[in-house]
């Protein structure tokens, strides 16, 4: 089940939809539509909707699962987990996914938030609040080898931190106590360029970054780094426009935590792939037991990654019961 699977089904509802930055689709009128969409699916499939229900029991009687609920006893030949990971529980994220698997003896990976804003220490970060509200593309990375991550995304500064695509993307692949390396120009070489520059330039410091970042983030980053917006570069040592370009090009900065659930947009870890069929997503020790979407071991990036796993896990295991 595909991206252009899913696009065709929104344009059979007739949703319009743009795309944004790097791809990336979005409703013309509201989110709310795809949830019209999905339930109107759902009807034509005649699906039985128990709103509002609480399960309060599961188990397994020979072939059949049961099902305790507030609404009565359900039994089905087949059951599917599609209840999602820990994030956002405002909005109903619980561990139930977790318990079922663990009662039938699933093995899962650890936990933990993923597509989250990061924190940094306050005292750290003290100095930097002036830049908040600035906004760039750069180059972020943590890792190193196999669990390395690398994104070329917009950064945002913010009076607690840094946010914005780049750091929900890089921390997927963040571990406390690794630090980031952020490179605010990834297209230029900032040392060498102001080294090789020194003869012919004749701009003082502050216009010659000025041309290359925001105005207020060029005046910031070279009064926080203790430079003097007014001195020419012909007037300086290699040594200290190696030191401002290794500032720009290799910010190397220490994470304090991030935001939980509370702020993650998806749960990494979850239910072992390795317990589970690649065709049917049915767990392999227990028949009729099926597992879906975040629920599982599987996280994509930003951007929708995660949504088309959820429909093509769900028509997986939807095609095989």
């Amino acid at each position: 089940y595909t991206p252009q699977d899913f696009i065709g089904l929104v344009k059979r509802h007739r949703i319009g939809f743009h795309e944004k930055h790097k791809g990336q689709l979005f409703c013309d009128d509201s989110a709310e539509d795809i949830i019209a969409m999905l339930k109107a699916e759902c009807d034509a499939g005649n699906v039985s909707w128990r709103m509002p229900c609480t399960v309060q029991e599961v188990g397994k009687s020979g072939e059949h699962f049961r099902i305790a609920t507030s609404a009565g006893e359900i039994q089905a030949a087949s059951l599917v987990i599609a209840t999602g990971g820990l994030s956002i529980p405002k909005i109903g994220a619980t561990d139930f996914a977790y318990r079922i698997a663990r009662q039938f003896d699933l093995k899962l990976v650890e936990t933990r938030p993923g597509l989250v804003p990061l924190t940094f220490d306050g005292k750290a970060w003290q100095s930097l609040t002036e830049l908040a509200g600035i906004a760039l593309e750069v180059e972020v990375e943590t890792g190193a080898k196999k669990e390395r991550g690398h994104f070329l995304e917009d950064l945002l500064f913010t009076h607690r931190g840094l946010s914005g695509p780049a750091i929900l993307q890089i921390s997927s692949y963040w571990k406390p106590g690794t630090p980031l390396t952020l490179n605010l120009l990834p297209q230029l070489d900032v040392a060498e360029t102001l080294i090789d520059g020194k003869g012919t330039i004749k701009k003082n410091l502050g216009n010659i970054l000025a041309q290359w970042l925001p105005n207020r983030l060029a005046e910031g980053w070279l009064k926080i780094n203790g430079f003097d917006a007014g001195a020419r570069i012909a007037d300086m040592p290699d040594k200290s426009l190696k030191k401002l370009g290794d500032s720009l090009n290799r910010w190397v900065i220490l994470p304090s935590g991030s935001e939980g659930y509370r702020k993650a947009e998806v749960t990494l870890g979850g239910v072992d792939t390795r317990e589970l069929s690649q065709q049917t997503m049915m767990a392999n020790k227990v028949p009729g037991l099926h597992v879906i979407g975040e629920a599982m071991d599987v996280t994509g990036w930003l951007g929708g990654y995660n949504f088309q796993w959820a429909w093509a896990s769900g028509v997986a295991a939807g095609s095989a019961v």
